[in-house]
C-alpha cells in the first residue's frame, strides 16, 4: 500500500471515527491541536490502526505521532518494512 493510499485509508477511519470533516485530516493536521482528540481517541485510533494493518501497534511509535501524517508514516512502516541498510 502506498502512501497516498494509507492517508486516504486514515482520514477515512478518522472521519468515521472521530466525526472530522474530511478537509480538517490533513497530513499537517496535529492530532491534540487541530483535531482535538485525546488519549482515548489514541487507543480507539490504534485499536482501528491494528485492524487496518493486521499488526500490533508498537505503544511507544505509537506515542511518538503528533500528526496525520506521522500516523501515516507509522502505519506505512508497519505495512511496508524496510530492510536494513547494509553497513
Amino acid at each position: 500500500m502506498t502512501q497516498p493510499e494509507i492517508l486516504a485509508h486514515v482520514q477515512k477511519l478518522m472521519v468515521e471515527l472521530f466525526e472530522l470533516s474530511p478537509a480538517q485530516v490533513t497530513p499537517e493536521a496535529h492530532l491534540v491541536n487541530d483535531l482535538d482528540l485525546d488519549s482515548l481517541d489514541a487507543v480507539d485510533m490504534a485499536v482501528k490502526l491494528e485492524e487496518l494493518t493486521g499488526h500490533r501497534v508498537d505503544e511507544a511509535a505509537l506515542r511518538s505521532v503528533r500528526t496525520v501524517g506521522d500516523v501515516v508514516a507509522l502505519v506505512d512502516t508497519i505495512l511496508n518494512p524496510r530492510a536494513p541498510e547494509p553497513s
